[in-house]
């Protein structure tokens, strides 16, 4: 280990800093893995407590020692990833690590291979350094709560309020700096929910474009995995790690031809220049939306049209009013969870309703959960929701096409974040059920705080594999505001 290399900060550091202090020696990848560790020990379960980590992966330092050895014998970084400590949603699978899902009935399930995804961040060089809580089986909705871990997992920038569900364990471990970039998937706004909540970027992928498999499932037909961070930039790196065709999950095989070599080639300063951007007001209505988070809005739209932007305000879905958001069929719910059962150990509950006599669930997704378990195979709300889907594909497709909109801008939730708990004083506002609904990709981008130090994201959705035209508005929005600030209950740990 170099000298210094223990001293290298760690906080809001970019995967592009580590790498130059890799090559220069100024720190390793296990001195960079333990300032992580060190990290989530000092304010995860003590401190500001933000119970963002289930469980350390124990074999992290001994990874980071194998990459520090490859590194001196070859002077080259093994790939794109190299020495990147990753935060990972516990409703993946990584091998010899144990996978709950946020359920107290899969404590102890340790499964023997890694998901696709993982081993592609390994194959990248990346360190898994964690699994991430969640809401229990996904069902949270805009707070993070389970029966794995004890209360409710706590944003940094004011901890008595939600990280946004149900990846927020990944957002609120990166808003700390527990990890560098980190994966959620995303449903009905799981990445996007908490990337607004914890100013982080966010993307809800084209579906398909990243596998599925080996991940814990709520509604396959809506399910996308995908990338969370601090930067854009970030973002984009992991993605090119994770995209692509995957034999275990035969969605992924739409993606074919939809890939670029790499997405980095978007990451352009000018990149919101001629793009048109309609403005979506139907969806952030006065009468419901906070006026703060407007005033954002009103800003970002603003700061667009600064880039470079064409902004079309308003952007009119002349049908917009007959498709409000619809969660998904409990039975697709139910068939996706049992899914998953199906592959653990004999020892585990392989029906839902097992989990529910059990008892091994957290009282606040009783009655979620009681409703989802009798659900039937055959359920016609499925194909009245699917129909109804494809007809707002339809509509969003024709008003885009004729004003020649090439993404359409929203924020991500009209309502700053909750209070933890306050599931129904208050309204979310949550917009993602839109993107979730057609099907298509989306992008959230921090764009500013409310309140008392509250973040919000700005919402950025496009046509099924737009994610060059999202990646290169996120940048300019991005690199125009730079409106992300570390959150101050986490500062620098002293030596």
């Amino acid at each position: 280990m170099a000298a210094n290399a223990a001293s290298f900060p760690i906080e809001e550091t970019s995967i592009a800093e580590l790498h130059a202090a890799y090559l220069d020696g100024r720190a390793t990848a296990l001195s960079v893995c333990q300032a992580h560790l060190d990290r989530i020990a000092a304010y995860d379960r003590k401190g500001p407590a933000l119970g963002a980590i289930i469980i350390n992966n124990p074999g992290a330092r001994a990874d980071a020692a194998a990459l520090d050895a490859a590194l001196a014998s070859t002077g080259k970084l093994i790939g794109p990833l190299h020495g990147i400590p990753v935060l990972v949603k516990d409703n993946y699978d990584v091998a010899d690590l144990q996978t709950t899902g946020g359920s107290a009935a899969l404590l102890g399930w340790v499964p023997e291979v890694d998901a696709t995804v993982i081993a592609r961040i390994r194959a990248a060089g990346g360190i898994i350094l964690a699994k991430t809580t969640m809401s229990e089986w996904a069902r949270g909705g805009v707070d993070n709560i389970n029966s794995v871990l004890p209360g409710f997992a706590r944003n940094s920038y004011n901890t008595a309020y939600a990280t946004g569900g149900s990846s927020g364990g990944t957002g609120a471990g990166l808003a700390a700096s527990f990890g560098v970039v980190g994966l959620g998937s995303d449903t009905f706004g799981s990445i996007r929910n908490p990337a607004s909540n914890n100013a982080l970027v966010g993307l809800r992928t084209s579906w398909a474009l990243v596998s599925r498999a080996g991940m814990v499932g709520l509604y396959d037909k809506r399910d996308t995995a995908g990338p969370m961070a601090r930067s854009v930039t970030d973002l984009v790196q992991l993605l090119d790690a994770i995209a692509g065709i995957d034999p275990a999950d035969p969605a992924t095989a739409e993606a074919s031809g939809n890939i670029p070599p790499t997405y980095t080639a978007f990451l352009k300063r000018d990149g919101a220049v001629g793009r048109r951007i309609g403005v979506l007001r139907q969806a952030s209505r006065p009468g419901a939306s906070d006026p703060q988070v407007l005033a954002l809005f009103d800003r970002a739209v603003a700061d667009l049209h600064r880039a470079g932007a064409e902004i079309i305000d308003p952007f009119v879905i002349p049908e917009f009013d007959q498709f409000s958001p619809r969660l998904h069929p409990l039975s697709e719910v139910r068939a996706a969870i049992e899914r998953y059962l199906a592959k653990t150990g004999p020892s585990f509950p392989k029906r839902l309703s097992d989990i529910m006599t059990s008892g091994k669930f957290h009282p606040l997704h009783e009655v979620g959960l009681f409703e989802t378990a009798p659900a039937p195979n055959n359920d016609p709300i499925v194909e009245q929701l699917e129909a109804t889907e494809a007809r707002m594909r339809i509509a969003y497709l024709a008003a885009m096409d004729e004003m020649r909109v090439d993404v359409v801008a929203f924020p991500t939730a009209t309502y700053p974040p909750k209070l933890n708990g306050d599931r129904n004083t208050t309204p979310a506002g949550t917009l993602s059920g839109i993107a979730s609904a057609l099907h298509w990709p989306a992008a959230v981008v921090p764009m500013g705080y409310s309140h008392e130090s509250l973040p919000s994201g700005l919402q950025l959705m496009g046509r099924p594999w737009s994610e060059p035209v999202l990646i290169q508005i996120a940048y300019a929005y991005e690199q125009e505001t730079r409106h992300r600030v570390p959150p101050s209950t986490v500062p620098p740990l002293r030596d």
